[in-house]
């Protein structure tokens, strides 16, 4: 069977930006596929009762502060020189995400994923505005309007929703989670880990 990374995903994590940009060379290195698996992290959230970190540790300065310290060491150890973070953040991210279904549906989801990556977390546009995200794909070389209208589709929604739910069913309480077989990894830190068990696999 081929050997396979499965990331637990949504555009409105920064850490999903930053991992997905470095599991394509831990993909390449092991010789592994890398599974995309879209779903809504406000959903995953409110069925965990968990939050983000910013509003976790909103009365806990410190221990914000240390996050914020913890993503810019990351971000300067991997260069990740375009990154920013989007100055209209939280965004809800719901349109993008049915897009995201609609999109590898027609098999476009990898110039999908990074047409809005870079708009979100490089270019700071504001990806819950539908007129944005048309422009946005657009510019990537797809159909913005066409995909844009099929997040209506219910198959569309009930995917999104089906993903979402079948993550929390496995243990998933945020993203980026990674699954490597039946094992789960949680958080950009763990992909040490992740490529250690691709490469034993």
């Amino acid at each position: 069977m081929a050997k396979t990374v499965e990331l637990i995903f949504d555009f409105g994590s920064p850490n999903a930006y930053l991992v997905a940009g470095l599991l394509p060379d831990i993909a390449a290195r092991t010789g592994a596929s890398i599974v995309y698996t879209p779903c809504l992290l406000g959903g995953i959230f409110k069925a965990t009762n968990n939050l983000s970190p910013f509003q976790r540790f909103a009365d806990v300065p410190a221990k914000l502060a240390y996050e914020r310290l913890e993503m810019k060491r990351f971000i300067v150890r991997h260069t990740f020189t375009r990154f920013r973070l989007n100055p209209h953040f939280p965004v809800n991210t719901l349109v993008v995400m049915r897009g995201l279904i609609a999109a590898e549906k027609a098999g476009l989801g990898e110039p999908y994923r990074a047409a809005v990556l870079k708009a979100m977390w490089e270019d700071g546009e504001k990806m819950d505005d539908p007129d944005v995200v048309v422009r946005v794909l657009d510019a990537a070389g797809l159909d913005g309007q066409a995909l844009v209208a099929a997040t209506q589709d219910p198959a569309v929604k009930q995917a999104l929703v089906a993903n979402t739910e079948a993550a929390v069913a496995r243990g998933v309480f945020g993203i980026p989670t990674f699954f490597v077989g039946s094992e789960m990894f949680f958080g950009k830190e763990r992909l040490g880990q992740v490529e250690d068990m691709l490469a034993a696999t």
